[in-house]
């Protein structure tokens, strides 16, 4: 028989265990160690506590927010795991001195301290700096969209709310009818009866979430020219409805700053809007007030930093903006790539994407088999059918266009139907439409603000400058959402929302601090 070295799980032991000798040099663990035992000033959280005389001792917010940051480091951001880790794992009890704070303190520390973030974001920026790792050269922004902690399905306006409402109160008056019905039944059907109150109960709750916010509520209006209601949501209204490439999502647009030199974030943000451009000055304006308080520089803009973001934040009025105050900035159109002859064969490249949108364009008729009268603003269709004038006005471009738009019972019953539309079985339905066509009258104008971008985003020194912002921006989304996990928040509200956006790109920076800095090694 094998002879094993023999074992006795019943057995006891002693081990001894230094907490700090846990913690190596060139760990993260051990630069968050070493920066808030030595580099940072925490008291911008003492004045949440208020038990000097009397009350029960608290946690020390240093314990609390190494742990914090630790576990976001590792993609855990539920606070009961963070209370189970400081339990099982030995790096989580050298970083709390073997403390188990429980799960509701950890969760209303991160949700409650949004301003110390804010403060705490800063000293790290400016310990960064101090160590060189920002080179004021440059600076890219960008937004990355991720879910909130609400569904999309209690998303609408207040007319789909309120049609929501009444549906779900018919649809509790048939539970409960459902229900007296089968109680009254002989033998009676217990597994049933159940189920229909569980189901009036649900709706009852349903119902009177979205009563209490229709009642409560207002509108929530969107930030375009023109004033539009915008689809609110009961679970958290600061959130929106946003389209990526994964679908339509309920969440928050989380946009970042990002210095050149090592990819350090200078400014991060949460955004409850869909569209980028309505964020970019206001960005622009916190990160000159945040230098000025740093004594970074008393005008960034001034002494000629450059700004790059994608084209998701350009538009006339951000142009004229970036014009007027002297920014050195690059912002492209979402045509600038069509213009440069680099990208000329780039559909020939990928061939079956351009394939593709060469079939679905080749089977539709063109707008130019449409007879327009622009003298009488008037259009008729190939089968001679007159359309209507939907829309007329300056375009994102400054091109003055007609909006043509062919009549719903016409259309549904034509001939062409199948050749005239990109999708002919919509004017089968009641939301559909007709043929949608449109004509540029008079391109004749003046050179506007966005004309002063294209000329600086198409020049060789403009395209060699904003061929860094990919390599400068997308790196900081790829660690933060791939290696830390971040891929949906799970606080409600922008302000709470913003506080967790900015501890993780805090455990961006101090790692960027551990790996280039000289004082965490």
């Amino acid at each position: 028989m094998p002879n094993f070295i023999p074992h006795d799980y019943n057995q006891s032991s002693m081990v001894v265990i230094n907490y700090l000798d846990q913690l190596q040099p060139g760990t993260f663990e051990h630069a968050i160690h070493y920066l808030i035992e030595n580099k940072l000033d925490l008291s911008i959280y003492f004045s949440a506590y208020n038990n000097d005389d009397n009350g029960r001792p608290a946690y020390d917010p240093a314990i609390l927010l190494k742990i914090i940051l630790f576990a976001y480091s590792k993609g855990i951001t539920s606070s009961r795991e963070i209370e189970w880790c400081c339990n099982t794992n030995i790096i989580f009890k050298a970083l709390s001195c073997d403390t188990v704070p429980h799960f509701t303190t950890i969760a209303s520390f991160v949700s409650g301290h949004t301003q110390a973030i804010e403060k705490l974001f800063e000293q790290i920026l400016f310990t960064c700096d101090e160590q060189g790792l920002l080179g004021h050269e440059l600076f890219s922004i960008d937004g990355c969209k991720m879910p909130s902690n609400a569904a999309k399905e209690v998303s609408g306006t207040f007319k789909e709310l309120e049609q929501k409402r009444i549906k779900i109160k018919k649809l509790i008056r048939h539970h409960i009818n459902e229900h007296k019905k089968l109680d009254k039944d002989e033998p009676r059907e217990e597994a049933r009866i159940k189920r229909a109150r569980q189901a009036a109960e649900t709706l009852t709750t349903a119902f009177d979430k979205i009563d209490k916010f229709l009642k409560t509520g207002s509108p929530r209006m969107g930030k375009g020219k023109i004033q539009k209601e915008v689809k609110s949501n009961i679970t958290d209204n600061q959130s929106a409805k946003m389209t990526t490439s994964k679908g339509t999502i309920q969440g928050y647009n989380g946009v970042a700053s990002v210095d050149k030199k090592h990819q350090i974030i200078i400014d991060a943000q949460a955004f409850g809007e869909g569209q980028e451009h309505h964020t970019l000055q206001p960005v622009l304006e916190i990160i000159k007030d945040r230098y000025q308080r740093l004594g970074f520089s008393e005008n960034i803009y001034h002494d000629g930093i450059i700004v790059t973001a994608d084209t998701g934040f350009a538009n006339e009025a951000n142009n004229q903006y970036l014009h007027d105050n002297g920014i050195n900035a690059y912002v492209p159109d979402n045509r600038f790539r069509s213009r440069d002859p680099k990208f000329a064969r780039q559909k020939s490249k990928y061939g079956k994407r351009s394939d593709y949108k060469k079939l679905k364009t080749s089977s539709v008729i063109s707008a130019s088999e449409f007879n327009l009268d622009p003298k009488n603003k008037t259009c008729t269709c190939p089968t001679g059918e007159s359309m209507w004038l939907k829309n007329e006005g300056i375009d994102k471009r400054g091109n003055y266009k007609l909006f043509f738009e062919g009549r719903l019972s016409k259309c549904r019953h034509c001939t062409l139907k199948n050749k005239c539309m990109s999708n002919p079985d919509s004017a089968n339905t009641r939301k559909g439409h007709g043929r949608q066509v449109s004509f540029i009258l008079d391109n004749k104008r003046a050179p506007n603000f966005t004309d002063w971008m294209k000329h600086r985003v198409d020049s060789d020194k403009g395209k060699l400058i904003y061929s860094h912002r990919m390599s400068v921006v997308e790196p900081v989304f790829g660690n933060i959402g791939i290696n830390k996990g971040l891929n949906r928040f799970s606080l409600r509200g922008k302000q709470k929302v913003q506080g967790q956006w900015k501890l993780f790109c805090i455990v961006h920076n101090i790692e960027k601090l551990m790996n280039y800095g000289t004082m965490a090694a």
